[in-house]
């Protein structure tokens, strides 16, 4: 009797020792767009610009014709343009009046696309209830960003054309790799440009801002003397060096002083 008691009672507690387990989800979210497709588009806009030279520009005024720039991410093509001509020396203005050079931009392709590939069976339904499953040994999921951008320049006097100018064509990659389910294994020029950036040098913070908050009391005017008030001298300098000048001592004074 003992011995069943004994048996029900560790039950009992192993069951009350399941029941007491709790489970905890949290609450995640994400933007729009993943990080994976706005730095494959940066990447590729990037990589556009890096093939176009700007050093002709340099102590000219630059006026940067955007309007014909209709795409995604449009305010990072336009600032990296514009970043690329302050660093080649140009100087930029804010109308074309004032410009000796007029840069004209056109965006003809700025986006992403994906595809999927994998080895192996796919689903085959056979005649009746049977159906054989899809049977994957490898996978690849291939996402790719394109930047086609155009540029022409000219003078705003003449409209004579400044050279040819031309189109500017990059791709970036990003491919995931999965193999018998297990993955993913990553490879292409997204990957390469986390790696180069988030490595070596360039992962060394420049600086940082202080965790916590403090202040500095600001400088104070010095507060003016009587005899500066009266003398009109300015704050903070002695009545000594005030522009009015001493009387000058006459003879009695200077037997006095004898």
């Amino acid at each position: 009797m003992k011995r069943f008691l004994l048996r029900n009672s560790r039950i009992a507690c192993l069951f009350a020792s399941v029941l007491a387990i709790g489970c905890a989800t949290g609450s995640t979210s994400n933007t729009a767009r993943t990080s994976t497709e706005q730095l494959l588009l940066a990447n590729a806009i990037d990589q556009s610009l890096d093939k176009v030279s700007f050093t002709n520009f340099a102590g000219t005024n630059v006026f940067l014709q955007e309007k014909y720039v209709e795409c995604v991410d449009k305010n990072y093509v336009i600032a990296s343009t514009r970043h690329r001509l302050l660093a080649a020396g140009a100087h930029l203005v804010d109308s074309a009046d004032k410009a000796d050079v007029v840069l004209e931009m056109r965006s003809g392709a700025v986006g992403t696309n994906s595809d999927t590939s994998f080895i192996g069976t796919p689903e085959i339904a056979l005649p009746g209830m049977l159906t054989i499953p899809e049977i994957k040994l490898a996978e690849r999921r291939k996402q790719q960003a394109i930047a086609k951008i155009g540029m022409v320049a000219y003078d705003p006097k003449t409209n004579a054309v400044l050279g040819t100018g031309g189109t500017t064509l990059s791709a970036s990659v990003d491919n995931n790799w999965f193999v018998a389910g297990v993955g993913p294994y990553q490879t292409g020029a997204l990957k390469n440009e986390v790696h180069n950036s988030t490595t070596g040098i360039a992962a060394r913070p420049q600086g940082h801002i202080p965790v916590r908050v403090a202040f500095s009391t600001p400088p104070k005017a010095p507060a003016e003397s009587p005899t500066q008030i009266a003398t009109g001298a300015p704050a903070g300098e002695p009545a000594a060096t005030s522009r009015i000048k001493p009387a000058a001592h006459t003879d009695d004074e200077a037997a006095w002083a004898k």
